[in-house]
């Protein structure tokens, strides 16, 4: 919020997606291209794609991530909107952390395998 109450989104409603913000399109495809993290190193059936999800444990505020804190998630691990079969860390962000630890532990893991 600013002075006047509105939030400093508001003049610059592409903020979040800007240049500015931390976006890497060419990142964000590569982590795309990788296994779930989870499935992987659990050795879990990957039933869904793999999506990027850009860390939120720790995360201060409700600004994302850059794109280079992004790990990669099957459905099952992130959303869990097609596979309900797996703990989604948006639906059950404790679970998943007691399950898998905090999500940033896994930025390392996926930046190895971008490079």
């Amino acid at each position: 919020m600013n002075l006047t109450g509105q939030s400093i989104y508001a003049k610059d409603p592409d903020y979040r997606t800007s240049r500015n913000s931390g976006d890497d399109p060419e990142y964000l495809a590569k982590v795309r291209s990788l296994p779930c993290c989870i499935c992987y190193e659990y050795g879990m059936k990957q039933e869904s794609r793999t999506t990027a999800h850009h860390v939120i444990m720790g995360r201060g505020g409700s600004r994302r991530t850059p794109d280079k804190m992004a790990i990669p998630l099957c459905d099952g691990h992130h959303q869990g909107d097609r596979d309900t079969s797996k703990i989604a860390i948006h639906r059950q962000p404790k679970a998943w952390r007691e399950a898998y630890g905090p999500d940033t532990d896994w930025i390392g893991w996926t930046q190895e395998r971008c490079v």
